[in-house]
């Protein structure tokens, strides 16, 4: 198994744990009510299953044998800062190692792989952006102005 290989499953089985943890979050936030904050982990989840796609796709095209097995167990968060927190350390390791892994494939000439590390690292800082704004908001507006401003306008219904 080439180092690319190594890395790129290493990042499927990164990007089937971030799948089942923003699934969970959907659930929760749903439960708690929060319908605009459920409907973004929604799209982010999307765009997880889309990351470990071509994650699989240049497995395959590398004659590699995807293994689809998430890294670990998603995290029920107590609150919304605990969830933030959780899903930040997450994107910023993730962001870490597709770098590393980017460095890692254009040391073996793999021009395709280390693209696909780079867009996708690139991809993750956006979330880690919308993150901090999210925790930066939760802090100043306090929890309860937060969630209310999470909720679909009930008198609009």
């Amino acid at each position: 198994m080439t180092k690319s290989t190594e890395n790129l499953q290493t990042a499927l089985s990164m990007e089937l744990t971030a799948i089942q943890q923003y699934l969970l979050h959907t659930h929760v936030l749903d439960d708690w009510g929060l319908d605009r904050l459920a409907e973004k982990m929604r799209e982010e989840m999307s765009e997880e299953l889309d990351h470990a796609g071509r994650f699989i796709d240049r497995i395959l095209y590398l004659e590699g044998l995807p293994r689809v097995k998430a890294a670990k167990a998603p995290i029920q968060a107590p609150g919304l800062d605990a969830l933030f927190r959780g899903d930040l350390g997450e994107e910023r390791g993730a962001v870490l190692f597709y770098t590393q892994a980017a460095q890692d494939a254009a040391k073996d000439n793999d021009i395709g792989t280390r693209r696909l590390f780079e867009d996708i690292a690139i991809e993750e800082e956006s979330h880690i952006d919308w993150l901090t704004r999210q925790m930066s908001l939760l802090e100043k507006m306090g929890e309860p102005t937060y969630m209310l401003a999470q909720m679909e306008d009930q008198q609009a219904a």
